[in-house]
């Protein structure tokens, strides 16, 4: 039977979720990807089934619990899942003295209760094999706080502690856990189109390059059992760290 991957947080074609389909259908596996938008999602499946990669969409919420185990009900039932990716979650800024607490609340569930939704749906399936990766898409915020995001801060560093904690419970019963730290802004459409001025300023060496991204998950992935790695940062060269 053909084994799964499941990205959940993929929007735009040119997104790191698009991207990171992309690289999981090369490495053989049936790609279900995930989001909020059905649109976004067919356009990712054609990419992949165009070099004949095989790939379905399927509509998901990453903050609602019934939604989530049926993602991955239905991806179990394409394959047995190996690899599975948290990538869901928008960088959440604003003024801490005005911010209100649904805006706080909402960078949470998006960031922290969705990665723990998608986990512990996604363990339950990868336990009765004994296999299988997880991996959490971070930010710079998830190690350091800085003026104006509180919010997205205190979500991403849960997500990370989060992670840890899992990696330490279920990596000695041969679930591969995994975070990747971003640390800087994405070469792709939610920077380049919402911030063209940024995005331009930074140039190509300046920004992340999205396929740079996707391969360390996948160099996660194909680690062998006696050499895991739990944490990678990435940033471009001209990142101050």
């Amino acid at each position: 039977m053909t084994q799964t991957a499941v990205i959940i947080g993929v929007g735009p074609a040119e997104g790191l979720g698009a991207y990171l389909g992309v690289k999981a259908a090369e490495a053989g596996l049936h790609v279900i990807v995930s989001g909020r938008t059905q649109k976004d999602l067919d356009a990712v499946v054609k990419i992949i089934c165009s070099f004949g990669g095989k790939a379905t969409g399927i509509v998901a919420d990453a903050t609602n619990l019934s939604s989530v185990n049926s993602l991955i009900k239905k991806a179990e039932a394409i394959g047995p899942i190996d690899l599975a990716i948290y990538n869901a979650g928008n960088n959440f800024s604003g003024n801490f003295l005005t911010m209100d607490a649904e805006y706080f609340e909402n960078a949470w569930r998006v960031c922290t209760l969705g990665g723990f939704l998608f986990a512990q749906a996604t363990l339950k399936a990868m336990l009765e094999r004994a296999s299988g990766t997880l991996i959490f898409t971070g930010a710079s915020a998830s190690m350091r706080g800085k003026p104006n995001f509180a919010a997205f801060t205190a979500a991403k560093a849960g997500l990370r502690a989060m992670a840890q904690s899992l990696a330490r419970e279920f990596q000695p019963q041969g679930i591969h856990l995994g975070h990747i730290v971003i640390d800087g802004g994405i070469m792709g459409d939610k920077v380049v189109k919402t911030h063209p001025k940024f995005a331009a300023k930074a140039g190509i060496d300046g920004l992340i390059g999205l396929t740079g991204i996707a391969e360390a998950y996948l160099y996660l992935y194909r680690q062998p059992r006696n050499a895991w790695t739990f944490e990678l940062d990435l940033r471009t060269h001209k990142e101050n760290f």
